[in-house]
């Protein structure tokens, strides 16, 4: 026979009974809520900066910062690096000039396009240093860099510029050659016999 442990000094257990009488809780004693801060007397004065005017109500020449506004142009392999400043409308690319740079006349056009969609044709200088790829894709990517630097002289002319999709970089580029193959695309002749 097993025989259960039973330890040295066994306390008695109190024994509850439920009753349905009302628990009696001691009254919460009321704290009086404290008084009310008062603010100081002479409250403490803060300096106060003149307003300056945003970069909207600014004339361009306020804007301007080394003497010229920057953008960079891509499209296919052509890098353009337009520089603008307030001026009577020269244009230079490359250190020559529009006319001898760009021969053909669809070129000239798309170049100065930005230009005359915002009316600053005859009040900007505009100086490009060009490099890499044909005629049309330096034009192209003239024209991108001209329009981002339009947008840091004159940002009110950004919603026409945008409108006029010359903000967006045309991504397309010549697809390259596959080994085995004539071309991107073109495969050589197939002889059956």
């Amino acid at each position: 026979m097993s025989e259960t442990p039973t330890s040295p000094n066994p306390e008695p257990q109190e024994t509850v009974t439920p009753t349905n009488e009302p628990v009696e809780t001691p009254a919460a004693e009321t704290t009086p809520a404290p008084p009310p801060e008062t603010p100081p007397a002479d409250p403490p004065t803060i300096a106060t900066e003149t307003p300056t005017e945003s970069p909207q109500m600014q004339s361009p020449a306020d804007r301007l910062k080394n003497g010229y506004y920057w953008g960079t142009g891509r499209r296919k392999r052509a890098i353009a690096r337009v520089r603008i400043r307030p001026g009577s409308g020269e244009f230079k690319v490359n250190g020559r000039e529009i006319k001898e740079y760009f021969r053909l006349d669809k070129d000239r056009q798309t170049v100065v396009a930005p230009l005359e969609t915002t009316d600053t044709l005859k009040r900007l200088d505009v100086f490009v240093n060009l490099r890499g790829g044909g005629t049309t894709g330096q034009a192209d990517a003239v024209v991108l860099g001209l329009a981002r630097a339009l947008t840091q002289c004159y940002p009110e002319h950004t919603p026409k510029l945008r409108e006029a999709r010359f903000l967006s970089r045309d991504p397309r580029k010549v697809e390259r050659k596959k080994y085995g193959q004539r071309g991107a695309r073109r495969r050589f002749q197939f002889s059956k016999r």
